[in-house]
């Protein structure tokens, strides 16, 4: 019986002392359980390092050509439903702000039109036409041009009447060119007299707006118009503020190297030479403004408006993979 006790005593003292885990497998199990943890802790990180990195893959890639169309008909909607009083006083901040252009063109040019050549003062020229555009477009002003492809857009796919189009044109139009025309009445004194932009730079800039044929305007007119509504549609493909600029900068640039004609920056560039100068009459600014702004309707309701619609607007030009 002692015998038996004893054992039994041995057998289970062992059995309990398999149990009790030695220092090794403490670790080990220590070990397991913190990669658990350090698991558990990763999957929100890496689910949120994902997401991130989609978001970033979001803001880079640009968007699809019927996303864009379809923020454009938003857009143009959201303007459609505007009170007048509100959509034409944002069409006369557009008009006074895109004048930052002509004061910095004429500054330029009187600060350097005896030291650089013509050439270089295109250029120049050029690169400061664009900073009343920064203005007006980032602001978020009404300008003309734009609306001679946005405000289209809304038309094509039925949801507006051509009235409605023509009101919104009317409105934004007039807006613009009163409000040009009090900046370039204010520039037109404040220039000469403080020096910074002498009376030979605004007529300067007016004739080389002025001096050509009606139809020669008015395919210099379908171009500008042309380039504006595609900036209209780069500016909705872009979603940060630098890829904005950079486009706003790249498109209005060209048309200012290239001397293109634009209805609301050429009418305070030739209103301004007017004021200033006997060289440039009212029949000139009547001349360059009737088939500059016929030019720029064209070039952006059919180059732009009408095109990008006709293969984007209908899905029946979707074709199917099978």
């Amino acid at each position: 019986m002692m015998l038996y006790s004893a054992a039994l005593y041995q057998t289970t003292y062992m059995r309990n002392k398999e149990e009790i885990p030695n220092d090794s497998d403490i670790r080990t199990r220590e070990e397991e359980a913190d990669r658990k943890k350090s698991q558990e802790n990763q999957k929100p990180h890496q689910e949120e390092s994902k997401h991130d990195h989609e978001d970033a893959e979001e803001l880079v890639r640009p968007r699809e050509g019927n996303q864009i169309l379809k923020e454009q008909i938003r857009t143009a909607l959201t303007e459609y439903r505007r009170h007048d009083k509100a959509l034409f006083l944002s069409s006369f901040s557009g008009g006074l702000e895109i004048g930052f252009s002509v004061l910095l063109m004429g500054t330029l040019y009187t600060l350097f039109s005896d030291q650089i050549s013509p050439a270089g003062m295109t250029l120049m020229l050029g690169f400061a036409y664009s900073i009343g555009f920064i203005f007006v477009i980032l602001g978020r002003s009404e300008l003309f041009t734009e609306h001679t492809t946005l405000a289209v857009l809304p038309v094509l796919n039925g949801s507006v009447g051509i009235m409605h189009l023509l009101e919104l044109w009317g409105i934004i139009y007039a807006g613009n060119l009163l409000g040009g025309y009090l900046f370039g009445f204010i520039l037109s004194r404040m220039g000469p007299a403080m020096g910074f932009a002498s009376v030979e730079a605004f007529e300067y800039i007016a004739t080389h707006m002025v001096d050509y044929d009606g139809w020669i305007i008015l395919g210099s007119g379908i171009f500008a118009g042309w380039l504006m509504g595609l900036l209209s549609w780069l500016v909705t493909s872009s979603k940060d503020t630098i890829s904005r600029i950079f486009m706003i900068i790249l498109v209005t640039t060209v048309i200012g190297i290239a001397g293109l004609h634009h209805s609301i920056v050429g009418s305070i560039e030739v209103f301004t030479g007017f004021l200033v100068s006997g060289k440039v009459s009212f029949t000139d600014y009547l001349h360059f403004q009737g088939w500059t702004t016929l030019g720029n309707i064209l070039g952006g309701t059919v180059f732009v408006a009408v095109i990008k619609f006709s293969h984007l607007g209908n899905e029946i030009f979707i074709r199917s993979d099978d």
